[in-house]
């Protein structure tokens, strides 16, 4: 029986099992130079990684971003470890110091194809990117052992089997060895990763009795999480931000260089990594977005640079109906006077009408004429009559 045959499901693929999730480039970050592309594919690639000369830092080739259209499609391609990517995500004070991406990483496989066993190792030594400790280890097939060497030395791995009684056993847990197991990678902040395969036994297993490796080698890629930082000698200009100083000493990393991660402080979104990019978040805009309120009922939320605060609005009620009772109050006085100008004219007006049914036009006429006497005349009201003549009426 031919190796290719018993061993024709067996495979191993390193994924990423993320215990966070990652925050993707937001629309705010920004590049060097408007001319600079900022996007391939959909991904955004915010500073200090970027595309083209002198869109990336100092023209350090670990930041160079290649737009790839071979394809067809366009796909960001990290130039220094020829690996595509599908994310970059900045430093920020939800998450850990150093800068995150993900890159996808080959299948490591054996007995998938006419080759022997095909073993991609990962080494990016000497760079500013190293393995971070959310990878995880996935071997799919049947009686397989797969471990995880770092310079040859093994630094984990596990055994899958397809032993019924063994799957029957761990049934409510998923990926627990049997047809799938899995491992962390021990070390963190590695810098370098081998994957070996070897099969336990020679028996031939079929599709049925498998948990379909074939659809993940068809995949042809698991993805992997690796941090990121600047190398120190870099010296950057942070106006609301922190950087932090990783040295050798406090890393635990296995070769002399320090290098350092810059993140914008608390309350403020961006990147850090260039100059004024870090803008104040208004927490306050943000929580009416979603229909909530950073200080609850009886407070104000008020927006200040990198943080907010929350003030009573009880004055600010009180003044309000202060407000309005003023306002109601001086309407009032408004119209009651209007009223009472428009009923005195109205008054005037009939008082003009009756004295002209009157005779008051010619009495006016008679007092003006040289015959008359102004001075001595005197014009009598009809309530002023009624009461001296006792409001009795002579017939004649």
């Amino acid at each position: 029986m031919s190796r290719e045959k018993f061993s024709i499901y067996n495979l191993l693929s390193l994924l990423v099992l993320l215990i966070h999730g990652l925050i993707a480039a937001s629309a705010q970050d920004l590049t060097v130079f408007s001319s600079c592309q900022s996007h391939c594919g959909g991904i955004a690639i915010p500073y200090p990684f970027g595309i083209g000369k002198d869109c990336y830092l100092n023209n350090n080739e670990w930041y160079e971003v290649i737009c790839n259209r071979t394809s067809g499609n366009p796909l960001p391609v990290l130039k220094s470890i020829n690996r595509e990517l599908v994310n970059i995500s900045l430093p920020d004070d939800s998450s850990d110091v150093f800068g995150l991406t993900r890159i996808k990483n080959p299948v490591t496989s054996l007995g998938c194809s006419n080759m022997e066993e095909i073993s991609l190792a990962l080494n990016v030594t000497g760079s500013p990117f190293f393995l971070t400790g959310r990878n995880t280890l996935v071997a799919v097939g049947c009686n397989n052992n797969a471990s995880m060497t770092d310079d040859k030395l093994q630094i984990g791995g596990c055994e899958s089997t397809c032993d019924v009684g063994f799957g029957q056993r761990g049934r409510n847990r998923s990926c627990n060895g049997y047809r799938c197991c899995q491992a962390k990678i021990l070390s963190d902040r590695l810098q370098q990763i081998g994957i070996k395969i070897e099969s336990l036994d020679d028996e031939a297993y079929s599709p049925l009795n498998i948990t379909e490796p074939a659809l993940f080698y068809d995949k042809g890629y698991g993805t992997v999480e690796l941090g990121w930082f600047i190398d120190r000698l870099h010296n950057m200009s942070v106006d609301t931000g922190v950087c932090y100083s990783i040295t050798e000493g406090t890393s635990g990393w296995s070769y002399k260089r320090s290098y350092r991660s810059c993140r914008c402080n608390s309350g403020y979104r961006g990147n850090p990594y260039l100059s004024s990019g870090c803008t104040d978040i208004d927490e306050c805009e943000e929580a009416k977005a979603e229909g909530s309120n950073h200080c609850g009922k009886g407070y104000d939320c008020e927006n200040i640079p990198g943080n907010f605060r929350c003030k009573s609005n009880k004055n600010k009620r009180l003044a309000i109906i202060l407000g309005i009772s003023l306002g109601f109050g001086l309407l009032v006085a408004i119209g009651a006077w209007w009223l009472y100008k428009f009923i005195r004219k109205q008054r005037e007006i009939k008082r003009k009408k009756f004295s002209k049914l009157n005779g008051g036009l010619l009495m006016q006429q008679q007092l003006v004429s040289n015959e008359g006497n102004i001075e001595n005349t005197r014009v009598f009201s009809s309530k002023e009559l009624e009461r001296a003549t006792e409001n009795k009426s002579i017939a004649t």
